[in-house]
């Protein structure tokens, strides 16, 4: 049993960035795969100063993006650990854009990222307990229980479908779709 504890605010990590011209997509706004970029960062951050080890992202469990980010506009993220297992964590992000003229902050996306820390051989290596002292890390630890929860049903729900059966294709017919099979 782990003996080591710590609080979700000794994970707390923030970064803020210009975004530039050179981050853009096609249509102007800021490139959402430069975005994942810098959240896979804080989170790898985040993961590592609360575990004190190397880690490694296992699967980024939701990303919302809610509002596009201009050129020009300064992006700050904000990540702590939500959530502990054995070797596991989830990470919570918050990003917010602010147009540094205006002052006008907007709240553009929130992203969860389980990372798993790593021994010096690359073993899967015991992170600390989580202390969680206000209402706000209790609710956010049981949102990443509930979560767990469903991604194992969700799992469990494809292991028993049974996608190539006749009666599943045949019910394809209220989609958008042609099933043209060869």
């Amino acid at each position: 049993m782990n003996t080591t504890f710590k609080t979700v605010s000794s994970s707390h990590i923030t970064i803020s960035e210009l975004m530039l011209p050179s981050h853009t997509n096609f249509s102007g706004k800021i490139h959402g795969g430069y975005i994942l970029s810098l959240l896979d960062q804080i989170a790898f951050a985040c993961a590592s100063k609360f575990s004190g080890n190397y880690c490694v992202t296992a699967s980024v469990d939701t990303v919302n993006f809610l509002k596009p980010i201009e050129v020009g506009e300064l992006v700050t993220m904000k990540a702590s650990v939500n959530y502990v297992g054995t070797s596991s964590m989830i990470i919570g992000i918050r990003v917010e854009s602010e147009n540094i003229q205006t002052g006008t902050v907007n709240h553009c996306n929130s992203s969860y990222f389980t990372m798993v820390s790593k021994d010096k051989e690359g073993k899967n290596a015991a992170v600390p307990g989580l202390i969680l002292t206000n209402l706000k890390e209790v609710s956010r630890f049981q949102n990443c229980v509930k979560q767990i929860a469903l991604k194992k049903e969700r799992e469990y729900q494809k292991s028993i479908s049974t996608f190539g059966s006749i009666e599943n294709i045949l019910s394809l017919n209220q989609y958008n779709i042609k099933v043209e099979l060869q």
